[in-house]
């Protein structure tokens, strides 16, 4: 029997799901503007919800009948990372569409429709202990950002928006081909999580399944050198849809792999822990080198997501707490600052028809709010001490520095170095974009609107806040890592074999 607090859930993912349906038929673009924004705002309620309902000792599940003949049921759980996860979603679809709002689109019933749809779709991601659910969801978020990029991105959107969807559609079935193998494995032929934990499956078995799934998850996240689809699809997206993306979209892939990849094939990534940490770590400083040769803002900011990524990557495969403790931390907060600089980004583009940074300057003189919160979000993003980034960037380097590898200090050092390569493009950034003369095009630059003040200065709010009191986002996910850990035990499972 469901207890009124197990649907809540289930109310994470059907919210999003009805109220983006609905917008279809809304054809003002002010009445689906905030009918979206209010859909948004009440799902992060219930998220908020779920937080405060949330105990140490029985998470929040949803299950009900689907394809029982086949083994699978919609089960969907609200533990410490799918909690941290949906908040971060919930937190960013207000955001996105406050930051944005002054923005105008074609057809606006069909933008923010499927931005909706999308939201279903992630949440049914963090959300999903059923691996055939958990497979729907996947490419249920896949689809609208397919017809979001093509439809309202740049001019090289069709080929790059392709591309993006062939990468991520290859990896999917590779997932599925490795998800249907091992239902096929288990005592009671059945898709359940559970199931998929305790399943018996041999050294040589869980190696070449381990590539099937990580290489679906490493092309979402993206990982080098599965990464060449997101700069492109970053720079022709239109930049709500960039936002989605690059704040929470990815978080998919590190998922991925901390609830269905380490926990499924425990040896078979101690084994080729090393290998995903080198690509993981190369990704770091290929991306900063990249970065700091980009004009393009939105190109800079891209790659600098594929060097956070990177270092995400690398310290859950350190299989310590303290590493995945400081990776679920920085989900969260990288998710925040990233959506920060997207929003300045978008309202850089919008007033002056440019990107490129050789093409602005003395911005602070003409818009001195504008440049005081992009220093502020722009240095969270490099984990500066007392923002939201920091604690979770010492726990990772904390982790990689004890992780269960030989190499352990070569990819902690060379993984500092990606620390000030960001210094080094993003301070370049600052300085180009908001310092220096001002020119016959940032002249005329005026600051801030209301919306865009409030909703950055909600992200400033955030980041201070995680900056100074991380403990609240650890308390959630303490139980989780420390599960996680224990699963993942190589002693107890070679013992076994």
């Amino acid at each position: 029997m469901l207890r009124d607090n197990d649907m809540v859930a289930f109310f994470l993912i059907i919210l999003p799901l009805l109220t983006g349906l609905i917008a279809f038929s809304l054809k003002e673009e002010k009445v689906v503007k905030s009918f979206a924004f209010l859909s948004s705002l009440a799902t992060l309620a219930v998220s908020v919800l779920g937080l405060t309902l949330m105990n140490t000792e029985e998470n929040l599940q949803f299950t009900a009948q689907w394809m029982q003949p086949i083994g699978s049921s919609f089960s969907l759980k609200l533990d410490g990372m799918g909690q941290l996860l949906c908040l971060l979603t919930a937190i960013s679809y207000p955001l996105v569409f406050l930051g944005s709002w002054n923005a105008s689109y074609k057809k606006p019933n069909n933008f923010f429709a499927l931005m909706l749809l999308a939201q279903a779709g992630l949440m049914g991601v963090f959300l999903a202990t059923d691996a055939l659910v958990f497979y729907f969801f996947w490419e249920l978020a896949l689809i609208p950002m397919y017809f979001l990029s093509s439809q309202w991105g740049g001019e090289k959107r069709i080929p790059v928006t392709f591309k993006f969807f062939i990468y991520t559609f290859v990896g999917s079935v590779l997932m599925l081909i490795g998800i249907l193998y091992i239902q096929s494995k288990t005592v009671s032929h059945s898709f359940s999580l559970n199931a998929f934990y305790v399943v018996e499956l041999s050294s040589k078995a869980q190696s070449w399944l381990f590539w099937l799934f990580f290489l679906a998850f490493a092309i979402k996240m993206p990982v080098f050198p599965f990464h060449t689809w997101q700069p492109d699809t970053y720079e022709q997206s239109p930049t709500p849809t960039t936002m989605i993306l690059s704040g929470v979209m990815v978080k998919m892939g590190l998922l991925g792999l901390l609830r269905w990849l380490l926990p499924v094939f425990p040896i078979a990534s101690y084994v080729w822990g090393d290998v995903v940490m080198s690509l993981a770590i190369a990704g770091i400083i290929y991306a900063s080198l990249i970065a700091i040769r980009q004009d393009d803002i939105k190109r800079l900011v891209a790659y600098s997501s594929i060097a956070h990524i990177g270092l995400m990557c690398a310290a859950i495969f350190a299989e310590n707490k303290s590493g995945m403790q400081g990776v679920m931390l920085q989900m969260f907060n990288h998710g925040i600052n990233i959506i920060g600089l997207w929003i300045i980004v978008e309202i850089i583009e919008r007033r002056f028809g440019t990107r490129k940074m050789s093409e602005l300057g003395g911005l602070a003189q003409k818009a001195p709010v504008m440049a005081i919160f992009f220093v502020i979000i722009a240095l969270a993003n490099i984990a500066l001490p007392l923002t939201n980034a920091f604690a979770g960037e010492f726990l990772m380097f904390n982790g990689l520095m004890n992780a269960k590898s030989n190499y352990y200090l070569w990819f902690t050092v060379l993984a500092g170095l990606g620390i000030i390569l960001a210094a080094v493009y993003t301070l370049n950034m600052i300085r180009r974009i908001f310092y220096g003369e001002v020119n016959e095009l940032t002249a005329v630059a005026t600051d801030l609107k209301l919306n865009e003040k409030l909703a950055l200065g909600i992200i400033v709010g955030l980041i201070f806040w995680m900056g100074v009191y991380p403990q609240v986002l650890l308390d959630v996910t303490d139980n989780f890592s420390q599960e996680l850990v224990n699963k993942i035990d190589i002693s107890h499972l070679f013992r076994k074999q």
